[in-house]
């Protein structure tokens, strides 16, 4: 399931912390493969291919693992992340059950972050997103330096945390993981480079929310642009996706500085506190962050006052004097 916070108020939204619990109007969408392919049937028909593995692909052909050769005038490969020796990142990692409840759960709007759970192992939160009465998403997930979480850990996190919330979990329906990876800085040039001429796109693109992972509100922006093109050639796609994904680069420098600062400064079990400092902000700074359109006036709020994580650390962090960092000029 993916999904987009910010933009209109459309939901209410709720954070929670040990020092502070907050609601907060904005907009909350979400969307399932299922019913994403089932739109998409609506107009490709039996065109549609579904479970279907790749075993390869050029700009203009895909070959299936069954050995069977798709051609194209363009391909793009929307593939998910690929590790790239050209950025540095750290992970969102998740683990997500949607259970059906024997009573109804009391949820009247989505929780964002219910970060009151242990912290000993990074900034860990629970997100729970109430499907209807009785139905709810459930997910454990952790801000860590490597995609490192165990299954049957955060398994046993979603028992706990329902049973702490006084749900009885009757049946379970899907459950998902994930890993989206958080740039902390990167070398673009060299990061397209590696493409080679491929048309790409979402996260294979580098095209997602540099802090929080999401990569659904770029896709629909990506489909729109692309569908106003009169030249669908895998050539003019890769110059239109590569221009694209660079502007969406520069605009995300100043998540990137805020993603260092997160796991750079300070102890990993200590990321709460920055995240319950940025929660006290102004609602319409939070909706615009999420969204990924902070003004310059966002930028500096974010920075005012005392940081909660040490200073020397967050200042090392921020000029990116790490060995970890040196060979990139983030640009």
């Amino acid at each position: 399931m993916d999904r987009a916070a910010g933009g209109a108020s459309l939901a209410r939204l709720r954070g929670a912390f040990s020092a502070l619990t907050r609601t907060l109007d904005g907009g909350y969408l979400s969307i399932t493969s299922e019913r994403f392919a089932a739109v998409i049937a609506q107009a490709l028909g039996d065109r549609l291919l579904l479970n279907t593995p790749v075993a390869s692909l050029t700009p203009g052909s895909v070959t299936l693992a069954n050995g069977e050769r798709l051609s194209a005038a363009a391909v793009i490969d929307g593939r998910g992340y690929q590790p790239s020796p050209h950025l540095t990142i750290g992970f969102q990692s998740f683990l997500g059950q949607q259970w059906r409840l024997s009573q109804p759960h009391g949820l009247t709007r989505p929780l964002l972050m219910d970060a009151t759970v242990d912290q000993s192992a990074g900034y860990r939160f629970v997100y729970t997103l109430p499907l209807s009465a009785d139905e709810v998403l459930i997910e454990d997930t952790h801000y860590i330096d490597r995609a490192t979480l165990s299954s049957d850990r955060a398994r046993q996190h979603i028992q706990e945390y329902a049973q702490r919330q006084g749900w009885q979990l009757a049946q379970l329906q899907r459950e998902e993981q994930g890993n989206l990876p958080i740039t902390l800085a990167g070398d673009y040039h060299a990061f397209w480079r590696e493409k080679a001429g491929q048309p790409c796109s979402g996260l294979r693109a580098g095209l997602f929310h540099s802090t929080t992972g999401y990569s659904l509100p770029q896709a629909v922006a990506l489909a729109d642009l692309v569908a106003r093109q009169p030249n669908l050639d895998a050539a003019a796609l890769f110059n239109l996706l590569h221009a694209y994904a660079q502007r969406q680069w520069r605009r995300q420098r100043f998540f990137r500085l805020l993603n260092r600062m997160l796991f750079l400064a300070g102890r990993a079990d200590r990321r709460w506190e920055v995240m319950q400092r940025f929660y006290r902000l102004n609602p319409g700074l939070i909706a615009r962050f999420y969204a990924g359109q902070l003004r310059l006036t966002d930028m500096a709020r974010i920075l005012t006052g005392k940081p909660p994580v040490p200073v020397g650390e967050a200042l090392r962090a921020v000029l990116k004097q790490t060995p970890r960092l040196r060979a990139f000029s983030d640009e």
